[in-house]
């Protein structure tokens, strides 16, 4: 079992670990061992995460989510494949975590009486100093 938060917990069973060859790192040993690690994750049917949860990760996981709602996390930053291992679940992990996370809901709020007089009067002296600024007209007085 993977923890997630004190509520939300992943079965190992639920994830599909791929070993692919990585570009980068790894010296002559790049082209001969999978140490890149490809994480599928089945985010759409995932019976340890709740609905709200689901949804909120769903929108959150972008490109890296198939039309099928199988989310994919590759993990090439390291030589060793367990390191990248370690770093996808990490990552998986931290995706889940913001989803899980419910953000505030919004309230509409009215500027008050005192800011509302404030800019006004801001406004005002910002008017008088531009004014000041103009060439002086002899004929208007």
């Amino acid at each position: 079992m993977i923890r997630i938060t004190d509520k939300i917990f992943l079965d190992e069973e639920e994830l599909k670990l791929d070993f692919i060859r990585a570009s980068g790192p790894g010296g002559q040993n790049v082209n001969k061992l999978s140490t890149a690690v490809q994480l599928r994750f089945d985010a759409a049917n995932s019976p340890s995460l709740p609905v709200d949860v689901r949804k909120r990760l769903i929108e959150k996981a972008d490109k890296r989510l198939t039309k099928e709602g199988m989310l994919i996390i590759e993990a090439r930053r390291f030589r060793t494949q367990e390191r990248n291992r370690k770093d996808a679940l990490l990552r998986l992990v931290e995706i889940i975590r913001e989803a899980a996370f419910e953000p505030k809901k919004r309230h509409k709020t009215k500027p008050g009486l005192y800011a509302i007089k404030d800019r006004l009067g801001k406004k005002q002296l910002r008017g008088k100093i531009k004014k000041m600024r103009r060439p002086v007209d002899l004929d208007e007085e």
